[in-house]
């Protein structure tokens, strides 16, 4: 079996048919710089990259150097606070909070630290009983429990609010190495080095085991889309494990009573040609990526088992994938020691790939494509070839007036000219948001703009008024935070956030007033 830190690999078989259906023939190979790019390298961390994770403002990423990095998704600069020190030994794992500020990390020293995000602080060192190496890490969606799996097959329940232990337990054989909560937070799976896919209640009554890989399981995770069987109707979770058997898998739980519950195999990806590290959903369900041994990654498509994307800009064992949330974003990790950062090609956003949202990176240094996407998302789509032909990108189309659409464009229309100037306008007040450093609760996750009129919705979180009710006007009946169905549709006013957020403003006008 591989070791993370050498050690053999294990004679490589010819690989299997794809999953779904698909036959080697109907695979469709396409050259990763035509798909997705590569836009950054972090190169921050010195000994090998085990983890990475999204919060939707930052990237986080750990190492055997000991420490947690945090990175701003606006340019990709380390958050003046990082690096986080404070684990004596190699970090193995970090996750964010669903709201974001909380940041989890464990370690080889036996403990799972908690940071506050807003400012690097420790909130909370939690130790493993008996001290054994935390391997991973988990939130639950609520942000209500915090699980912690070790090395000695020990998994705990920790209260977050309390920073008590509340549930604990044991595999039965092997250490612990993966654990993924569903959706919908009632249960979670963990996987262990002797293969087992354990299924856990929230009172961390063991549900279900299966032997999931013969020689291991490394990762796996939940897609926050429910998908159904086509002949009986019935409503699942989606999940993928991977492990050193070069396999990723994929399961489906019932969405039904979790009492009784089993996985039921559906498929298996294939493409890799050794043990596979690391595998990830997208935010929509749509993709898989996955990282490998054999230093590459592949994205794969969930509903047909093909392969979309193949990167192999890594030298060494790709060792973590993540994609960002609801932002064409993934970032991969390696035992090079670095984190590479890939964009997935604007042209595939006007074409209907599922990646429809305006680009979420620093509007200043939007690309002229980029510029395109945006436009697209507007349902300008009509100017794009005016704006590439007068080479508009991030910083001229925030410096556009009335005056040079009309007589630099040559935008004739006058209700098109004032849409795209409002669009402009509302571009502007983003910028202007992020010079603010307006804090991130006061943002609206749909707009990311200050709030007016916030209101609390079914999903526990807060959002503009407005937006929310065009959210759901659209028939959207989910939750634009974590994809699971609204319990119900009424919006309650969140007027204790309105104060603070009225506060805040008095403070910044007497700030601006004095300088």
């Amino acid at each position: 079996m591989w070791s993370a830190r050498g050690g053999g690999i294990r004679s490589v078989t010819a690989p299997a048919q794809p999953c779904c259906g698909v036959t080697w023939a109907q695979v469709t190979w396409f050259k990763a710089d035509t798909m997705v790019k590569l836009i950054h390298t972090l190169a921050d961390h010195s000994d090998d990259v085990n983890y990475c994770a999204f919060s939707s403002s930052c990237l986080a990423t750990c190492s055997l150097d000991k420490t947690v990095r945090l990175y701003s998704l606006n340019n990709f600069t380390e958050l003046p606070y990082s690096p986080l020190k404070g684990h004596t030994y190699a970090v193995h794992c970090c996750c964010f909070s669903p709201s974001g500020h909380i940041l989890a990390s464990c370690s080889t020293d036996g403990t799972t630290m908690l940071w506050n995000t807003h400012n690097g602080q420790t909130q909370a060192v939690l130790k493993q009983p008996r001290g054994s190496p935390v391997r991973v890490c988990r939130f639950s969606p609520d942000s209500a429990y915090l699980v912690s799996g070790a090395a000695d097959g020990s998994i705990v329940l920790w209260n977050v609010q309390s920073l008590k232990l509340y549930r604990s337990g044991s595999v039965k054989d092997g250490s612990l190495m993966a654990c993924a909560f569903s959706p919908n937070g009632n249960l979670f799976v963990t996987g262990s080095s002797c293969g087992d896919l354990t299924i856990w209640d929230d009172k961390m009554r063991c549900l279900y085991n299966e032997k999931g890989h013969d020689l291991g399981v490394t990762c796996c995770d939940f897609s926050s889309q429910a998908v159904s069987d086509g002949e009986q109707g019935s409503r699942y979770f989606r999940m993928a494990s991977c492990g050193q058997d070069n396999q990723i898998k994929l399961w489906l739980i019932s969405l039904a009573d979790v009492l009784g519950c089993e996985l039921k195999y559906e498929c298996t990806l294939n493409g890799h040609s050794a043990p596979v590290l690391a595998c990830a959903f997208s935010s929509d369900g749509q993709m898989l990526v996955s990282g490998s041994v054999d230093k590459s990654i592949i994205i794969h498509d969930t509903k047909t088992g093909s392969i979309l994307h193949t990167l192999t800009q890594h030298t060494r064992y790709v060792t973590t994938c993540a994609f960002a949330p609801n932002i064409p974003l993934l970032a991969t990790g390696s035992m090079d020691k670095t984190v590479n950062i890939w964009q997935f090609d604007p042209k595939q956003h006007c074409a209907g790939s599922g990646l429809e949202d305006e680009p979420k990176m620093s509007i200043e240094n939007w690309s002229e494509e980029e510029v395109s996407v945006w436009l697209c998302a507007q349902g300008l789509k009509d100017l794009v070839g005016i704006f590439k032909m007068n080479n508009i990108d991030g910083k001229e189309l925030l410096s556009l007036t009335k005056h040079s659409l009309t007589n630099d464009l040559k935008i004739e229309s006058l209700g098109l000219r004032s849409k795209v100037f409002r669009k402009i306008e509302e571009l502007r007040i983003k910028v202007d948001s992020v010079s603010l450093g307006i804090p991130d609760e006061f943002l609206c996750p749909i707009t990311r703009e200050l709030m007016k009129e916030p209101v609390i919705a079914a999903d526990g979180y807060s959002y503009e008024k407005e937006a929310m009710e065009n959210w759901i006007s659209t028939k959207r009946r989910s939750s634009p935070m974590t994809n699971l169905p609204l319990q119900s549709l009424i919006l309650t006013p969140n007027r204790t956030l309105k104060m603070a957020i009225n506060r805040w403003l008095d403070t910044q006008q007497k700030y601006n007033e004095t300088t």
